[in-house]
């Protein structure tokens, strides 16, 4: 793995781009659409007014700055709270849409330094800390609509659990609304995250069908984690055996199952509320 170190290959000294051909726009590209890219430059790029003012507010190092100069005046108060070691970059409209991952016309992106998402890096300013886990969960809109339950309810970490996407992807950030920047994530496999879980003292409340207590019933006050899983395959044996309790939601229809992010939100809310009323 490169250092936090690394740098693109391409030098940043131009403050004009007008060409898709550039080659510092070409790396850019790539940064876009490959996560290999991702994990070799440790960068990647955020679009939209929102979601850089998070990453401001976060603790995620901007390097670069691109912007339409069509569009200066609608990002002008994004552009004054950068700091003086971003270099501002003005890039043309062909540029701008070549590089935009979504049907806007904010004409600002951000290059960013990606981060550690590595269970030691965890800091929990709470004894008894809230956390969603997510096992295997592949599609970046659940992941993303699942960040945005987080950062909602304030929980205190997300943990995802033998990842299939980088948390980088331009769609999880999109969908997440930013709230990739708003959340502590950690990443890592199910034994290693559920070996932190038992040394830590939080307990394990796995989302399954199997062997469960609906989900109410249940006393999220102490240091508590809710494990979800695929919607196909739902949590693997490891999460149902060595949880505290499995847990489930009772279907009044026809079906057993709903969207593992509407489920997630159920849940982590039901914590909340028992939290609220018993501090």
């Amino acid at each position: 793995m490169l250092s936090n170190t690394t740098s693109l290959s391409i030098f940043v000294t131009m403050k004009n781009i007008s060409s898709i051909q550039n080659p510092f726009i070409k790396e850019l590209i790539k940064l876009q659409e490959k996560s290999r890219e991702r994990r070799k430059k440790q960068r990647f790029l955020v679009e939209g007014k929102r979601e850089i003012s998070l990453v401001l507010q976060s603790d995620y190092l901007i390097e670069t700055v691109l912007y339409v100069n069509e569009n200066h005046l609608n990002n002008e108060d994004i552009l004054k709270e950068l700091p003086k070691s971003v270099d501002l970059i003005e890039i043309s409209k062909e540029v701008y849409q070549k590089l935009a991952y979504r049907e806007s016309t904010e004409g600002i992106i951000a290059v960013v330094k990606t981060k550690d998402f590595s269970l030691a890096s965890l800091k929990f300013q709470s004894k008894t800390p809230l956390i969603i886990i997510m096992e295997g969960i592949e599609k970046p809109g659940n992941i993303g609509a699942m960040l945005r339950t987080a950062d909602a309810a304030n929980v205190d970490a997300v943990l995802i659990a033998d990842p299939k996407t980088d948390m980088f992807n331009p769609n999880i950030i999109r969908s997440s609304v930013g709230c990739v920047f708003t959340n502590q994530i950690a990443t890592d496999s199910s034994e290693n995250i559920i070996n932190f879980l038992k040394k830590e003292n939080i307990n394990i409340y796995s989302a399954t069908l199997q062997n469960s207590n609906e989900y109410f019933k249940e006393d999220y006050t102490k240091a508590s984690a809710i494990v979800v899983g695929t919607e196909a395959t739902g949590l693997s044996e490891i999460w149902r055996e060595r949880a505290t309790q499995n847990i489930n939601i009772p279907m009044q229809g026809e079906i057993d199952s709903m969207n593992v992010s509407v489920a997630c939100a159920i849940i982590i809310f039901e914590a909340k509320r028992q939290r609220n009323f018993t501090t």
